[in-house]
């Protein structure tokens, strides 16, 4: 999905889309904050529902891995068996060389005010499908005149609370007829 199509599906939702503007709205307010509004609800959600990545390591002289920011959470280390994780430091023991792999969590790109509406979402679709009641929740929050922000929030973050972190089930193999 698109930032467009994320816009399209939050702007339709609190009935606020002009599909002739250039902004998909006339609110000035709304096509103001849309946009980090929109990234303030992936981040969550990626915290949720995270966006697995992985990367490789060739380990020599440098022992310390310094992750990026983008990497939120280690998941595992394959290559070498012995690591130690401190902060934002993967330490290989000193005797160790060779190629690693990391797998880990990322954080997704950030959307900013100048973001092309090109830009597409690395969250899985049951996240981003829940994604308009959070936007649509944070938007009209500051709007006293109605409750509709109280609606939407409640909404979201009921669907957050079915949200399945899982990318898939675990799995065991037996063999050798044991």
């Amino acid at each position: 999905m698109t930032l467009k199509e994320m816009k399209q599906k939050t702007l339709r939702l609190i009935e606020e889309i002009n599909p002739e503007s250039e902004l998909l709205t006339d609110d000035p307010d709304i096509s103001a904050k849309i946009n980090d509004v929109i990234n303030q609800i992936q981040f969550e959600l990626s915290r949720i529902k995270k966006i697995p990545a992985k990367t490789q390591y060739e380990v020599e002289d440098y022992k310390i891995f310094n992750m990026s920011d983008e990497m939120y959470q280690v998941y595992r280390v394959t290559g070498c068996d012995s690591y130690d994780i401190f902060g934002r430091e993967i330490i290989f023991p000193d005797n160790f060389t060779g190629l690693v792999t990391i797998y880990y969590y990322k954080y997704p790109d950030v959307i900013r005010a100048n973001t092309k509406d090109t830009y597409t979402f690395e969250l899985s679709d049951d996240a981003l499908e829940i994604m308009p009641y959070g936007v649509a929740g944070d938007l009209l929050k500051s709007d006293v005149s109605n409750a509709y922000g109280n609606i939407y929030s409640q909404r979201y973050e009921q669907m957050k609370q079915q949200l399945d972190p899982r990318y898939s089930l675990g799995f065991i193999e037996i063999g050798d007829g044991i």
